[in-house]
């Protein structure tokens, strides 16, 4: 699914287009001058090397939001201990408790805080916390509503600018993560597109395209989401194949600072762990080195 490179492919064309266009007083946006750029590499070749400003990275208050459809309940292709079948529900509870456990690892200051999705969102712990236990009483505090229909997300949208204008008031950046498993059910949202005061990640478990199914659509709807209410680079995942390790890993890639990141389209992590063949020899078993006869 590659909505989102869809998109940037098209506003980088428009930017293209924008730099051909002719300049009334003259010449192309998109034209170098020559003479200029000459002077600018005499001056360069007496100048000090470049030096990356230091800036501030912001300690974070993330909020969880966990979908509570009757779909998060769904069993994984996993088993547990004795065979017992793994929800998406269990693997979301282990996948948040990793990057808790993680993030803190990391920077001992950032906070948590947890809702859960049903047809809007609803608080399952308010309070920020940097302590792990608090975010494993939240967990086991949550419950599947049965099934929720659509969901609206704009009451997330509202809580989280509400929060984030709190977070900069202390010097911190607000992020929103939210985990979404309905397949047939596209989220809603009224937002102004001028209020970016959060950033938004997403990850999607969804079963496979079916005549109930529409999860291209599902997921073009948080795409949309994710680009209007994001401050900073928002991730999207997802995932159909119900494997457990694939949540990890997202997880784990949604452990980055948003204020570091790169555009998702680059990110190129984590790497293959595909088994590395040992050199060949570079030397012909059937050449030989010459001897000297004196």
């Amino acid at each position: 699914m590659t909505l989102r490179r869809i998109i940037r492919g098209v506003r980088r064309r428009a930017q293209g287009e924008m730099a051909q266009k002719p300049n009334p007083q003259g010449g192309s946006r998109g034209k170098i001058d020559e003479k200029k750029m000459e002077g600018m590499e005499a001056q360069s070749s007496s100048t000090l090397a470049y030096v990356l400003k230091p800036s501030q990275l912001f300690n974070e208050d993330i909020l969880f939001c966990i979908d509570v459809d009757a779909e998060s309940m769904v069993e994984m292709k996993v088993t547990g201990s004795k065979g017992r079948p793994i929800t998406r529900m269990d693997s979301i509870k282990q996948a948040i408790l990793l990057f808790v456990h993680s993030k803190l690892a990391i920077n001992s200051d950032h906070r948590f805080a947890f809702a859960a999705l049903g047809k809007t969102a609803s608080w399952l712990q308010r309070e920020f916390s940097s302590e792990v236990d608090s975010a494993i009483a939240a967990l086991r505090g949550l419950s599947v509503d049965g099934s929720c229909g659509n969901a609206d997300l704009t009451q997330l949208f509202r809580v989280a600018a509400h929060e984030a204008k709190k977070s900069r008031a202390q010097n911190r950046i607000f992020r929103v993560i939210l985990i979404y498993c309905r397949s047939s059910a596209p989220p809603q949202h009224q937002w102004p597109a001028n209020q970016k005061l959060f950033t938004l990640d997403v990850v999607y478990l969804h079963d496979k395209p079916g005549p109930e199914n529409c999860p291209q659509k599902v997921y073009d709807a948080l795409v949309d989401a994710l680009e209007h209410v994001s401050e900073y680079e928002g991730y999207i995942h997802e995932s159909g194949q119900g494997l457990t390790r694939v949540l990890f890993r997202y997880m784990c890639v949604l452990l980055s600072h948003p204020q570091q990141r790169c555009q998702q389209d680059d990110v190129d992590i984590p790497k293959s762990l595909a088994k590395k063949l040992p050199a060949a020899d570079s030397t012909p078993a059937e050449e030989s080195v010459p001897v000297s006869s004196k």
